[in-house]
């Protein structure tokens, strides 16, 4: 049998070996750290490199000039004339010249080392035999030269400078030591490498702790993604600073409202659906079982009472529908509309709602930034609720006027009123006042009418009193500059 492998084993071993975002841009900008520091190091060394070689043959090719000009226009410093031959001449000038400690110089006659620098001199060529071997015969010729000659021991940039006179010939050696020249560049290098080395550690650790600080919404993002879970949608992520990423969580805080306010509303809708639709399913089932299919009279009542219970039941649905559609970003369309023409509008179909005195106080004419349709049902809504909670030919008075930059809708009934106890509580979904008997209804028109007030950015105000009446207002802004101003008070 063929041997058996863990399939876990692969994706264990991408876990070690993930790296998170802070390290790979840390390490990326440490890395872009070393190579810049290695290029313009090795460009420095190379200049500087090139550099000292120029400034060595600048310095040999002006000692030769000096030199030259001491034979023309020199003169023996023991006898004050003319000098008679090279080795005076050669005497004079390695007397007179400053040695630096990389430098070496002599003075041939005839072929042979005749003189040589002070004895504090380092670099002695004179002491290097394949450099002399190389040099002496050179010596001989009338041909200034400028090269470089390597030795077993050390490389050498050199000039040899002759100068003939009518008895004898001579010629002037002057070298500098590259390898010294070298040296100091190494040691150049190594001071580079260590200065370079610590400025990438320095630089990794900065960029660890900087790359972890602008990183840091991103993490919060994480953790939040991670603490989400169906039963809990309530984490937010930390707002800091007025950067790219602060945007970012501002929107993701924007889309987890969303999300919890859609996961809210689908769960108030389950509920209510579990909680209010059981009742007349329950009551239809029972009285199907208890027909009797003989009795045409008892199969007639039995339909009746279906019926009623399942337009109910279609009242509910559809009430319940809306409400789960108020969050949705076009549940409300608002456009310019004439307050005068949407207050004449509701008065009229308002009168078919019931036996009343139908009355209206104040009419506005100007238009309001507003969703006429949705308006004219939260208007009707609260029409409906007085109309239902008053006594045939009461009065009821329909109001809309402008009050500071708001837009205020409002119904005065004179029905039987609301408790002071029970103003907070019928405004939830299926609240009733304690008065309101076995009235007609699911309890959600005040739901309604506060989710489409609330989806205009406005409020509903409710006062009343028990057996004198009740009066509600719907207000919203009377324009998008009012709202946008809302928000930013709010903020």
């Amino acid at each position: 049998m063929g041997a058996m492998t863990d399939s876990s084993e692969p994706a264990k071993k991408r876990k070690r070996r993930s790296t998170s975002i802070r390290q790979r841009i840390a390490t990326a900008m440490v890395a872009l750290v070393v190579v810049s520091l290695t290029v313009t190091g090795a460009i420095v060394l190379y200049l500087e490199g090139r550099s000292d070689r120029e400034r060595v043959d600048a310095y040999l090719l002006r000692t030769r000039d000096e030199f030259a000009v001491l034979a023309q226009e020199g003169v023996d410093t023991e006898t004050g004339m003319p000098f008679e031959g090279p080795s005076q001449l050669l005497r004079t000038f390695i007397s007179r010249t400053m040695i630096d400690q990389n430098e070496g110089e002599l003075g041939i006659v005839d072929g042979r080392i005749r003189w040589i620098s002070s004895d504090d001199v380092v670099v002695r060529p004179e002491q290097d035999e394949e450099l002399m071997a190389h040099i002496l015969p050179l010596s001989l010729d009338e041909e200034t030269r400028l090269g470089t000659y390597e030795t077993s021991t050390r490389t050498y940039r050199y000039h040899l400078t002759p100068v003939v006179f009518p008895v004898q010939s001579g010629a002037l050696l002057h070298v500098y030591d590259l390898d010294a020249l070298d040296a100091e560049l190494r040691d150049l290098l190594f001071v580079f490498g260590y200065v370079a080395l610590a400025t990438s550690l320095i630089s990794a650790l900065v960029a660890f702790l900087m790359v972890g600080r602008l990183l840091r919404p991103i993490e919060d993002l994480r953790e939040a993604a991670e603490s989400i879970s169906e039963t809990d949608l309530t984490s937010r992520v930390p707002l800091r600073g007025n950067d790219d990423l602060t945007r970012l969580s501002k929107t993701v805080n924007r889309m987890l409202d969303r999300v919890e306010t859609s996961m809210d509303t689908q769960r108030q809708l389950l509920d209510d659906v579990g909680h209010e639709l059981r009742t007349p399913i329950t009551i239809v089932r029972g009285h199907l079982e208890l027909i009797d299919p003989t009795d045409p009279q008892d199969v007639s009542s039995t339909r009746d009472l279906a019926i009623d219970e399942l337009d109910r039941m279609g009242v509910l649905v559809g009430d319940l529908l809306m409400l789960a559609k108020a969050n949705q970003s076009d549940f409300v369309q608002p456009q310019w509309f004439s307050l005068g023409t949407l207050t004449d509008q509701v008065l009229e179909k308002a009168r078919a709602l019931g036996d009343r005195s139908w009355r209206l106080r104040h009419i506005e004419s100007i238009d309001a930034w507003l969703d006429p349709d949705r308006i004219t049902q939260a208007w009707l809504q609260l029409a409906a609720n007085a109309v239902k909670y008053s006594r045939d030919g009461s009065a009821i008075t329909l109001a809309s006027k402008v009050v500071r930059g708001s837009v205020h809708l409002s119904v005065e009934d004179q029905g039987i009123g609301i408790a002071e106890e029970d103003l907070e509580s019928i405004r939830t979904r299926f609240g009733r006042g304690s008065n309101t008997g076995r009235a007609v209804g699911a309890g959600l028109g005040l739901s309604i009418v506060e989710t489409i007030v609330s989806a205009h950015h406005g409020r509903l105000e409710i006062e009343s009193e028990v057996g004198v009446g009740s009066t509600f207002t719907i207000i919203i802004p009377l324009s998008p500059k009012e709202i946008i101003h809302e928000h930013d008070s709010d903020s």
